[in-house]
């Protein structure tokens, strides 16, 4: 029998490398065949090992079997969904789709304030964490958005499935590292977003990756913040 040409992927470290979290899951969450291959991201070697990627200078990055290089995770995802049509990585309705491929584009260019304030860290919770107005308004705009997927098409509709478009699907991909910062901060947002974050954090897909992350220590630990902290949540408290 001859096997499925692998996927490589190029990712940096889980605990803090919010796009590679989104081009791991898109293969992960799918059963697509694949590899990974770590890249320095702390360590001072990304460029020398992204070298031979040209001309990716970022993580994550997708080699396909063919040799062909792909960088930016939502060109990423589309090349996915054209290559695996049969895999569901856009929801079958046309009006999910549609909002599906606009979220996914609106998280890719956006929610600048929530990315700067609240690196993604995967270590523990903090407590405590003040946070500004431009961060509000981002989490304010992410709830407006999950809140029409579940409620028109996901399991707020009745498809009985707890992700944004019932079905797991690029959309959930892309915004699990926001999921993560609402968690690892703390961050304030309505029920739906909770029930979201929880949704999240108990996927097992998920629970693997930070615990691959977990395996390395750092000194110092990146992004830190002068807060106490607590252990990583579960979900998020009502």
């Amino acid at each position: 029998m001859t096997e499925t040409p692998s996927y490589t992927l190029f990712i940096g470290d889980q605990s803090f490398s919010s796009w590679s979290l989104r081009g791991w899951l898109m293969l992960e969450k799918f059963g697509l065949p694949f590899q990974t291959r770590m890249v320095g991201l702390y360590d001072g070697t990304m460029a020398e090992d992204l070298a031979g990627l040209a001309p990716a200078r970022l993580v994550p990055v997708l080699r396909l079997p063919d040799g062909v290089v792909i960088g930016e995770t939502i060109a990423i995802a589309e090349t996915l969904a054209e290559r695996h049509p049969e895999a569901g990585f856009w929801p079958a309705d046309p009006a999910a789709r549609a909002l599906a491929r606009w979220m996914v584009a609106e998280m890719h260019a956006g929610f600048g304030a929530l990315r700067a304030t609240c690196p993604m860290q995967l270590l523990h919770q903090y407590e405590g964490f003040a946070v500004p107005d431009a961060v509000r308004a981002d989490l304010a705009r992410i709830e407006t958005l999950w809140t029409l997927a579940r409620e028109r098409h996901g399991a707020q509709a009745g498809a009985g499935r707890p992700w944004l478009f019932g079905a797991y699907s690029h959309a959930d991909a892309f915004f699990a590292p926001v999921a993560a910062r609402i968690a690892g901060y703390d961050l304030p947002v309505g029920a739906l977003a909770r029930d979201y974050v929880a949704t999240t954090l108990a996927d097992p897909a998920f629970q693997a990756w930070r615990g691959a992350g977990l395996e390395k220590t750092y000194d110092p630990v990146p992004y830190a913040l002068d807060l106490p902290t607590r252990p990583w949540p579960e979900g998020l408290a009502p």
